[in-house]
């Protein structure tokens, strides 16, 4: 089996493809193939989830059929369906995302939720408005009473975006080293309508962008930078292997801690004494980190996500 065949046999209504993509899929052992079936079949003519099944007996003319063929024989082949589709849902607002970006996982909402929380609790302070201003061509601005902070690593933005929406008094500074994520990262600013006021981008070395754009170091710390070591590679899934970009999968060889325990023994200098820096984990990753912050007395938090899985390192100044 190939896909939506062609042919005499071959489905004409929109239910009729559906179900056949959704058969397909499970051939492949898709985890979702259900879901799978219906976010592409529904984007080749034009319809969310609830439109489907709304129309599941509407017939497709041929420019639908060709396109969903297409759509779902290149998931067939592991091209990853937010790719196919151009987008990715994010703590309930649509991303753009490409291959020049990793893909926003929902695990990572974990990370804006504990950001929301602590941001909650911080006390605004004086900031000088072109923490944010000067990197993003805005005119700086009086001295006012926010929240600074960066996002190292921001790649489609979904993270520092988020943060920047959801939490009107923070100054949030997006950084990356590659100019093509950050190229998409702003056009979802654009597109989900982030005032420039709130979110500046940068394209360079984070920690260099850090040091010049906040010299006293900054009051939220975000990461969720690359953790697999590029030699262990087994529990990776094929498509996310074959597609989605390297330099944010795979850690320096054989070091798969490399980012978070930089960030850990940089904190003075990224950090305000009030900061708190947030970094995503990879599965394996908390009992090691646990153990270094130990041997070099740094009070850390690990919380876990909705499976239970050590997922988010928390440390101060």
């Amino acid at each position: 089996m190939t896909g939506i065949q062609a042919g005499p046999s071959a489905p004409r209504t929109a239910g009729e493809v559906l179900a056949r993509s959704r058969e397909f899929f499970e051939t492949r052992g898709l985890e979702s193939p259900r879901m799978e079936a219906e976010l592409l079949v529904g984007h080749a003519i034009g319809l969310d989830r609830l439109g489907l099944y709304l129309e599941l007996d509407r017939p497709l003319d041929s420019k639908e059929m060709d396109t969903a063929r297409d759509l779902v024989s290149r998931r067939g082949k592991g091209e990853p369906t937010a790719y196919l589709l151009g987008y990715r849902e994010f703590y309930g607002r649509r991303f753009e995302v490409g291959p020049g970006v990793l893909i926003p996982r929902p695990e990572t909402e974990l990370l804006v939720d504990r950001a929301r929380a602590i941001a909650e609790e911080l006390e605004p302070q004086k900031v000088v408005g072109a923490f944010v201003a000067g990197v993003s061509d805005q005119p700086a601005t009086p001295e006012e009473r926010r929240i600074t902070a960066c996002d190292i690593g921001t790649g489609s933005g979904c993270i520092a975006i988020t943060v920047a929406l959801e939490l009107a008094l923070v100054r949030m500074l997006a950084i990356d080293i590659c100019p093509d994520a950050l190229a998409i990262a702003k056009v979802n600013a654009e597109t989900l309508e982030v005032p420039k006021s709130r979110l500046g981008f940068k394209c360079g070395d984070g920690f260099e962008v850090v040091a010049k754009a906040a010299p006293k170091g900054v009051d939220l710390l975000l990461s969720n930078p690359p953790y697999i070591d590029i030699d262990d590679q087994t529990h990776i899934a094929g498509d996310v292997l074959e597609h989605e970009p390297r330099r944010a999968l795979f850690s320096p060889k054989g070091d798969p801690d490399y980012w978070a325990r930089l960030l850990m023994e940089r904190r003075a200098r990224l950090l305000t004494p009030r900061g708190r820096a947030l970094v995503e984990l990879g599965f394996d990753q908390a009992p090691r980190l646990e153990k270094l912050a130990r041997d070099h007395g740094v009070e850390i938090q690990i919380h876990e996500d909705l499976n239970g899985i050590p997922r988010l390192l928390e440390f101060g100044h």
